[in-house]
């Protein structure tokens, strides 16, 4: 075989493994969507039954995500990638941590119907389905950009964070005047304001997954999220 023939037969073999894990981010990522979208219907009708799937689905993400974890680790060892694909590699493994902890808050959003045990369902704060909403936007968008290796989508995605930022202040003081005005209510409020929190730090982990993106396609380090301090969101 020659030289040519043997390289030729490491790029396609090379190729195929980063092929099956960007499969293996994108099958995460949409289960990542599906979890925070059924950790908002649990506490919308107080479903005690699905919060308890949601939590325990958590040790399946985690197995997502070393999947990746030892995949990537593995084309490194065996193929030595070059930079491009080297950066793709530590990109997905980057995002794969990023969504793990997306489940996390997820389930701690589910944990609060537990807590909530006998309290009576109502209708959640419009703000938090807006949260929602958005963040599962974004992360859709953000998969989406992440396939195509698109960096101006990646920005753009990163650019909605503002908008989930301003709306979990209009969040806060929604419910700080409702447990003034219903004091009887704080405790109900007071998990909402959480779920809330929660959903503002799915937004931030997006915005990370948007920052590996664009250093996958670039090479370039861009910090999209800064830290705020905690006066800034409220």
């Amino acid at each position: 075989m020659t030289s040519l023939n043997s390289s030729v037969k490491m790029r396609a073999s090379l190729d195929r493994q980063l092929e099956n894990l960007r499969k293996k981010v994108l099958i995460m990522g949409t289960t990542i969507d599906e979890t925070i979208d059924a950790s908002l219907q649990a506490l919308g009708v107080m479903d005690g039954k699905l919060a308890q799937q949601i939590i325990q689905a958590d040790p399946r993400l985690n197995a997502m995500r070393y999947e990746v974890e030892e995949n990537g680790l593995g084309i490194i060892a065996r193929q030595q990638p070059a930079a491009g694909d080297l950066r793709e590699i530590m990109a997905a493994i980057s995002i794969v941590m990023d969504l793990e902890r997306m489940g996390d808050h997820a389930a701690g959003i589910a944990k609060t119907v537990l807590l909530l045990g006998e309290a009576p369902m109502r209708v959640l704060p419009l703000g938090l389905l807006r949260m929602s909403d958005l963040s599962r936007e974004m992360l859709r968008r953000t998969l989406e950009a992440y396939m195509q290796r698109d960096v101006d989508l990646a920005y753009a995605v990163a650019l909605q964070d503002d908008l989930i930022d301003t709306q979990y202040r209009v969040l806060f003081k929604e419910l700080l005047e409702s447990m003034i005005v219903s004091p009887e209510e704080t405790d109900v409020l007071l998990y909402y304001l959480f779920s809330g929190h929660n959903m503002e730090r799915i937004a931030d982990r997006v915005t990370n997954i948007a920052e590996r993106i664009i250093f996958m396609s670039s090479g370039e380090i861009t910090e999209l999220n800064p830290e705020r301090q905690v006066a800034d969101l409220i």
